[in-house]
């Protein structure tokens, strides 16, 4: 759900300096996944093991892209949402039932605010910023009605899905992501390269400390700000939500792409929120649920999670204010 944009929220976090001039020759391979720039970083020098391992990190990467993609329409989320014409119950792959299981507790914990059925109504608004018009009243309506988390019933004894309203689209866009990234970092671990990190179109999953190091270096936000600071995370996740390179400005007012599930329509105003958390599924999904959610009402959200941090941005007559969260001791 993340992009980078160019002005005062370009690029949520990245990553800086290492200390030494050897750190800085850590190993890195990228490829395209799930319509991102995937990196792997990994302090570790380049060696035919090395590579081996993050072969099998992107393989995984991809292999999860086929389950969790609703642009592919051969995909395991693809085929269970065109399920929902004929409402017919349908068994679930182990990985595609704990990433909507945990989407749909976090929909209850949030009532609401994260949903991920919002698959018509994403696409509703991917045409409305093409043709640069809001979607019609009585259109938005009535694709409102082929959303809603609680028509979506998850069965964990036997981990199958119903979907109860005929025309119903999921999209994993603000989740699916981070686990992914989990994943491929759980590939790393397992080959014996702990010291990596996952940068998945800047939402970053995070293993071990590089060697002689507290944690890698991550700096939070885009523009220089005294409130803003650099951390030295490991085993964690950071991610970002408040893009609004993909908007709709119509009268003045600017739509994000965004969406408030409660009312179908983009986000407005200027935010950014970045949160720590000790996933990456945890980390994308939760950053999205409280740019929806707003400030003070993410604020109280936030006790009842595991995210160790958050920074609220907003911006009003080209200042920043930024409201930082940290969990009570």
């Amino acid at each position: 759900m993340i992009k980078l944009l160019r002005l005062w929220l370009t690029l949520s976090y990245v990553l800086v300096g290492f200390g030494d001039e050897k750190s800085t020759q850590k190993a890195r391979f990228s490829k395209k996944i799930m319509g991102t720039e995937v990196l792997i970083i990994v302090d570790a020098p380049m060696t035919d093991a090395l590579k081996k391992a993050t072969d099998s990190a992107f393989r995984e990467g991809i292999r999860l892209n086929m389950l969790f993609s609703d642009y592919e329409a051969n995909s395991e989320l693809s085929l269970f949402s065109q399920s929902s014409e004929g409402g017919r119950s349908v068994k679930l792959s182990e990985e595609l039932f704990k990433v909507l299981d945990y989407g749909q507790e976090l929909s209850r914990m949030s009532d609401g605010a994260f949903d991920v059925t919002l698959g018509p109504l994403t696409r509703l608004w991917r045409i409305a910023r093409f043709r640069q018009k809001l979607p019609k009243v009585g259109k938005l309506r009535e694709t409102r009605q082929r959303t809603g988390y609680q028509k979506l019933v998850l069965n964990r004894l036997n981990t199958s899905g119903n979907l109860l309203v005929s025309g119903m689209v999921l999209d994993l866009g603000g989740i699916a992501k981070g686990y992914v990234a989990d994943r491929m970092l759980d590939v790393m671990k397992t080959q014996g390269f702990a010291k990596c990190l996952i940068d998945a179109g800047g939402d970053l999953t995070i293993g071990d400390a590089p060697k002689a190091s507290k944690g890698w270096r991550v700096e939070i936000g885009g523009r220089s700000h005294p409130e803003l600071p650099v951390l030295e995370l490991s085993n964690c996740a950071v991610a970002t939500s408040g893009d609004l390179e993909q908007n709709l400005e119509i009268g003045g007012t600017r739509y994000s792409h965004l969406l408030n599930p409660k009312t179908g329509v983009g986000l407005e105003g200027s935010a950014q929120v970045t949160v720590v958390a000790p996933t990456g599924m945890i980390a994308d999904s939760i950053a999205s649920t409280c740019l929806v959610l707003g400030i003070h009402k993410a604020t109280m959200f936030l006790s009842q999670t595991s995210v160790s941090k958050m920074y609220y941005l907003t911006e009003s007559n080209s200042s920043i204010k930024v409201h930082q969260y940290l969990p009570p001791l």
